[in-house]
């Protein structure tokens, strides 16, 4: 049975190749993020299909990526991600996930649903830093760091435009956010989920970072809304 059909192939972030770049890096780095989406590891012919490449190919990037730890094959021969990976992503935004912890941990707590750190990965994209998941919630949303979505889509992207002056065209949800200093959607990156986030003061005046949470059920939305903006600002004083 195919492990990747059409209605179900993972989202790869459209990098277009350019004669600047490599494109043997460029799929490298896509059989990576297409692992991150397969906990459980995916054959060699999956992988090749996944990112458009014959076989052979596919097999030399993957042989690559175990030389350097950043991939392994099990038993079974599918690949996984790698133990490299850990000690190359650690310091990364290490400062900023450390001051964020308590912040995050205190917020998921208070709200019973699940807290997130998001920062601007680009123009057009956020990416998720930090999750954290409630303590003591009876049910919550789960979703895995490093996830990428549209700054135009959810409330965490909705909430950084909202923190820079306004421009033509722009929602009227970002509108919305900018005068009451926290964004607010439902069902736009999951369905049926509530998404609640506030721009970050940056170091340099610059919000590129928001933070938010994720849950099911928002009834109390402006006293949610307060909890978040707190909790933005705690991080941001502490950037200062």
């Amino acid at each position: 049975m195919r492990e990747l059909s059409d209605d179900h192939r993972p989202r790869i972030s459209p990098v277009q190749v350019d004669s600047g770049m490599s494109k043997t890096l460029h799929h490298g780095l896509e059989i990576l993020e297409l692992l991150t989406s397969y906990p459980h590891g995916l054959s060699v012919t999956d992988i090749a299909d996944g990112i458009g490449v014959h076989r052979t190919v596919a097999h030399r990037l993957i042989r690559t990526l175990e030389a350097h730890h950043l991939c392994r094959k099990d038993t079974f021969k599918r690949v996984t991600l790698g133990a490299g990976l850990v000690t190359l992503a650690e310091p990364v935004e290490q400062d900023l996930r450390t001051l964020a912890r308590p912040i995050l941990e205190e917020l998921a707590d208070a709200t019973e649903a699940t807290a997130h750190l998001v920062v601007r990965e680009s123009e057009t994209e956020v990416r998720a830093l930090m999750v954290v998941e409630p303590r003591s919630a009876r049910m919550h949303v789960a979703f895995r760091p490093g996830q990428v979505d549209p700054i135009d889509r959810g409330s965490a992207g909705l909430s950084m435009l909202a923190s820079l002056p306004p421009v033509d065209g722009e929602r009227d949800e970002v509108r919305i956010a900018r005068a009451r200093g926290y964004a607010s959607t439902i069902g736009e990156i999951t369905p049926s989920v509530h998404g609640i986030s506030a721009a970050v003061p940056g170091r340099r005046g610059d919000a590129i970072t928001s933070i938010g949470i994720s849950a099911f059920h928002a009834e109390d939305q402006d006293a949610l809304g307060a909890e978040v903006i707190a909790a933005a600002q705690k991080l941001g004083s502490l950037l200062r």
